[in-house]
């Protein structure tokens, strides 16, 4: 076993069993499927409720495919499961929706809005400025992460994220996670013209973010950076 044998209760609103963090992982989401089964069909994507915009081309999916490609077999080992990778393109506005499911089994992908951080985008201009991976800068770190087992915090069932480089290797004792906010609902955007910001966390919008507890949790991988249009 290559991963942590325990992750604190600092990141969560109590404290985490001492199991493995894989066998949690599988317990909680085997917990998750009895508790909330999946549907029928899955829920629309997001950006069926949002215009359409230029970069959701299919070229630009065979980009998100790609670099989700790469991103998982880079992880090599330390990614469990390797059928859908979560790809985050900061290169875009927070108006779009810049969280791609990357489905490398069948070649799909699908797009939800998310958030950034309040320290990547001071003046909240709805754009991503800088990435960082320092304590209290509340923002947007690059690069892979592990997504571990899901737990109930601030914002109710929320998933744990492990750094895997070096500009997000304090993910876990940052409290970067992925969560429900209301900040982050396609409401925002017709209200704002952009979402709310984040303390760094990738926040989904509630009514979405079952997608990612049922596709995205349990060891596969999520990448963030500045893709942008190709």
């Amino acid at each position: 076993m290559k991963r942590r044998d325990l992750i604190t209760g600092g990141l969560a609103a109590g404290a985490v069993l001492a199991l493995p963090a894989r066998a949690l992982a599988d317990d909680l989401t085997e917990s998750f499927d009895r508790l909330f089964p999946k549907p029928a069909a899955a829920p629309a994507p997001l950006s069926a409720a949002v215009p359409a915009q230029p970069f959701t081309s299919t070229e630009y999916q065979r980009k998100v495919l790609a670099i989700a490609k790469r991103e998982v077999e880079r992880a090599g080992g330390k990614v469990w499961r390797r059928d859908i990778a979560g790809i985050a393109d900061f290169a875009q506005a927070s108006s779009q929706p810049r969280f791609h499911f990357a489905n490398l089994e069948n070649g799909t992908v699908r797009s939800f809005l998310v958030a950034h951080g309040r320290g990547s985008d001071p003046e909240h201009s709805g754009w991503l400025q800088s990435f960082s991976n320092e304590m209290g800068s509340n923002a947007t770190s690059r690069g892979a992460y592990l997504t571990c087992e899901w737990y109930n915090g601030k914002y109710g069932t929320s998933i744990r994220l492990e750094g895997l480089d070096r500009d997000n290797s304090q993910a876990l004792s940052r409290a970067i996670v992925m969560h429900p906010a209301a900040y982050a609902a396609p409401s925002m955007i017709a209200t704002y013209g952009k979402l709310g910001r984040s303390e760094g966390c990738f926040a989904m919008a509630p009514e979405q973010f079952n997608e990612a507890l049922w596709h995205l949790s349990g060891g596969r991988l999520l990448y963030a950076d500045r893709i942008g249009v190709v």
